[in-house]
């Protein structure tokens, strides 16, 4: 008798990375996970530090934010930046953009698809891109949902020349609450919870979903 073992459905993957992976990228994964995951996206998302603090869990502050804005604060275990994790992501977002450039020296191709939270958010709210069509008979499949996002993503990453930059171009970065006061906290929390939201809708939007 021979066996088979069943097809995994591809799944469209975010990654986000910050300094430590113990502050902006877990609030941000989580937040991202929770709101796609409840509009019926097929999702891995995934965290990680450029300089991560290998084992630990996320920050108190984190899980107070989590529970302020809807994630889900489960044990995390904070990884180091790879290669690897940065080729297997559909899209990368980062808290910084000294965090993006880690990113795309350790992957020069991930330069297509890798953006910081802020920057992500500025490019749709300023010139939104309509959602790709496919075939009616998709029927919204795990791998439809993947084909969309994806290319979603190029055609974001088209609209770059033509959305200028923030005047300030540290508008671009959400602040470092690591061993902060309560209103660093409050004020990246709030930048992250604002960056997801916009996120999420276009790409709810473009895969289909609810």
């Amino acid at each position: 008798m021979i066996s088979s073992t069943p097809e995994v459905a591809p799944r469209f993957t975010v990654l986000v990375v910050c300094t430590g992976n113990i502050c902006r990228s877990p609030l941000a994964e989580r937040l991202l996970q929770a709101r796609l995951q409840a509009a019926g996206i097929p999702v891995t998302v995934r965290s990680a530090g450029t300089i991560a603090m290998v084992g630990d869990d996320m920050q108190p502050n984190v899980t107070a934010l989590l529970a302020r804005y809807g994630g889900e604060p489960t044990v995390h275990r904070a990884q180091q930046l790879t290669p690897e994790l940065i080729a297997s992501a559909d899209l990368v977002l980062t808290a910084g953009r000294e965090h993006r450039s880690e990113v795309v020296s350790l992957h020069p191709r991930a330069s297509r698809y890798t953006y910081t939270l802020n920057q992500l958010a500025r490019l749709i709210a300023n010139s939104p891109v309509e959602p790709v069509e496919t075939s009616p008979s998709a029927e919204h499949s795990s791998r439809d949902h993947l084909e969309r996002l994806r290319a979603y993503v190029q055609q974001v990453a088209k609209t770059r020349g033509f959305t200028p930059p923030p005047a300030n171009p540290n508008d671009d970065d959400i602040v470092d609450p690591y061993r902060q006061s309560q209103d660093i906290w409050d004020r990246s929390g709030r930048a992250i919870d604002d960056a997801v939201t916009v996120i999420t809708t276009a790409l709810v939007s473009a895969s289909g979903g609810r």
